[in-house]
């Protein structure tokens, strides 16, 4: 019996709404021994639909898609299942999107046009248990501990019903939810709840 320890075959589920780039993704990666590509979704929404089906190790979020965003689709899985690693596909470098993708809770932030030998390398570094940021990107700032509040499953629903009834509209958080959790003495005539963009 051999003495090596065989390595394990990393699942990666990728969700980008440019079919080219997904596939050129999933090319470079199933070149590679020990990652297998479980699914290539269009966004958001049908990733949350399909992720715990597919159980992917790793997910590969691209940042702005119709329907609903990868910020958004980020913080939802999460709260459905927290030890989801996902990583955050993007063609910004701005040090506030990569911030805003730590505090929904990614574990990693990787440009599209990276070396392929990055994509590999921030794959292995999340299934570690590591952040991975992008090249020119490690002095974003972590979120504070607790910044996330979770969301609730009635929340959820709402959410992705106003992104149904709004497929063209994205947003980083309805604050009506918010403003409705409020208790009565913290809310005044001055609050209001508005629809917060997600980075274009």
């Amino acid at each position: 019996m051999s003495d090596a320890i065989e390595a394990k075959t990393i699942s990666v589920m990728i969700v980008d709404d440019h079919p080219m780039v997904a596939e050129g993704i999933q090319s470079i990666l199933e070149s590679y021994d020990d990652i297998h590509v479980v699914g290539c979704l269009c966004n958001g929404r049908t990733a949350i639909d399909s992720f715990e089906n597919l159980n992917p190790d790793v997910i590969l979020m691209d940042l702005n898609m119709p329907e609903l965003g990868g910020l958004s689709a980020t913080e939802i899985m999460l709260e459905r299942r927290p030890d989801t690693r996902i990583v955050i596909l993007s063609m910004h470098d701005n040090p506030e999107y990569i911030s805003m993708a730590l505090s929904h809770g990614a574990m990693g932030y990787i440009l599209k046009d990276v070396p392929t030998d990055e994509i590999k390398l921030a794959i292995d570094t999340v299934m570690r248990g590591e952040k991975y940021l992008c090249t020119g990107a490690k002095g974003s700032l972590d979120p504070k501990p607790g910044t996330r509040e979770p969301l609730t499953e009635r929340e959820q629903r709402s959410f992705c019903n106003w992104h149904r009834e709004n497929p063209t509209r994205s947003l980083h958080k309805t604050w009506i939810f918010r403003f409705a959790r409020l208790k009565p003495t913290e809310r005044t005539s001055s609050t209001s709840w508005e629809f917060r963009p997600q980075p274009a």
